[in-house]
């Protein structure tokens, strides 16, 4: 009987869903989905891992599973998959592990209190991220479950890297930079070494650019700089989210548009970003194909973003080996791949207009001083790695209960 591992991410109204088996230290993907519409008309999709589809149903209009529903229903479905295999852990994305979590941690429930008290530090994620533990620590007591951290990749960054400067007492209380997608990045500092030992050995900086985007600068793999700071709104303007913010902006927004947090929290995480400056849509896709002249200056701001970001991450590597492109828009956007690597000439990128077209996965020229490569990221098969680590030895589970 082999091991089988399942990894969780919720958000707001849906739950992700992968399912891992382990063949020896290895693990296959098995199956993957979500329960998406959670309060409004919940649809559940599974496929199998050669991505067809294995299960589906609707609830219809108007019914609310919310988590705890989404939940009951997954692992009813999973308890019927999983009869060839011991479920050995669950793994839970959580966006921030604060200061204390720098690593995957078991969960209990003095764990999941101890995560409760970060929700201020990110209130659009964390809540939604943590419910799906609640409901299995009530109903499967003895089903282990691990956190793992977006922050805690992050948490080799220089401590002067992380200070605001502001009065040290708010740094000790918590306002400091930490940095996301972590989860991803650590994937990639993985393949790094398969992919290009030099880059993984010397300096690279990886772009995160998806609905959320990001960059990090790593040096021998770990992380030394991120492009967002205390939260998730941070750096790079992104799909709905404004990126960087001179703070006088939000006092003038409370001050002469009379706006309190709520109102701001939507304006810059919900109504910003490509969507705010395009009027248009929040999908890098739509925009790419518009004519539309807002659309075409969304986009010319997000490139002119990531040229700036390049410039200080490179600074703080103090050279630079390579480039790394991943997620949903830098895994499949050619054209503004293209871009980046043009306005990055002065580095030394050189870029191979055919092998970025085809794809990569590397799209700089032999030549080239600076690599660049394209790695679809793999956070789920982080999450499930580190299940693996913490949870393999532990009995228990789902099965025979």
């Amino acid at each position: 009987m082999s091991d089988a591992i399942v990894v969780l991410n919720a958000g707001s109204s849906s739950i992700k869903f992968s399912m891992f088996v382990a063949t020896g230290r290895d693990l296959q993907p098995h199956l993957r989905g979500q329960i998406e519409g959670l309060f409004t008309s919940p649809r559940f999709i599974a496929r199998s891992g050669d991505g067809s589809t294995v299960a589906e149903r609707a609830w219809g209009d108007g019914m609310k599973l919310g988590h705890d529903g989404g939940i009951q229903h997954l692992f009813e479905f999973l308890r019927g998959r999983v009869v060839e295999h011991r479920l050995i852990g669950v793994g839970h994305r959580v966006v921030h592990g604060g200061m204390l979590h720098t690593r995957p941690v078991r969960l209990d429930a003095g764990v999941l209190g101890a995560l409760e008290k970060l929700i201020p530090l990110a209130p659009l994620h964390q809540p939604h991220n943590l419910a799906p533990i609640r409901v299995l620590l009530e109903r499967l007591p003895q089903l282990p479950q691990v956190a793992c951290f977006d922050t805690s990749f992050h948490h080799t960054n220089p401590p002067v890297s992380r200070l605001f400067a502001l009065p040290m007492e708010y740094a000790d209380a918590g306002v400091q930079r930490y940095g996301f997608h972590g989860l991803s990045y650590e994937f990639i500092a993985s393949a790094l070494p398969s992919v290009d030992p030099v880059a993984a050995a010397g300096r690279t900086i990886v772009l995160h650019l998806g609905n959320g985007a990001s960059m990090c600068a790593l040096r021998e793999g770990r992380s030394i700089a991120s492009t967002m700071g205390f939260a998730a709104v941070d750096g790079l303007p992104m799909g709905t989210r404004s990126g960087s913010l001179d703070p006088g902006v939000i006092l003038y927004l409370m001050d002469q548009r009379k706006m309190d947090a709520r109102a701001i929290e939507r304006l810059i995480y919900s109504e910003s970003g490509l969507l705010g400056v395009s009027g248009l849509s929040s999908d890098m896709r739509v925009l790419l194909a518009s004519d539309q002249p807002r659309a075409r200056l969304a986009v010319d701001l997000f490139v002119y973003r990531i040229r700036r970001e390049l410039g200080s991450l490179t600074a703080a590597l103090g050279g630079l080996d390579a480039i790394v492109f991943t997620a949903g828009i830098g895994e499949h956007a050619a054209g503004l791949r293209a871009r980046v690597c043009r306005d990055a000439e002065w580095i030394g990128v050189e870029l191979d207009e055919a092998a970025n077209t085809a794809g990569g996965p590397r799209i700089s020229t032999a030549t080239s001083e600076v690599a660049v490569w394209v790695i679809p990221t793999n956070e789920e098969l982080v999450i499930a790695r580190h299940v693996q680590q913490v949870a393999s030895d532990v009995p228990g589970g789902m099965n025979g209960r």
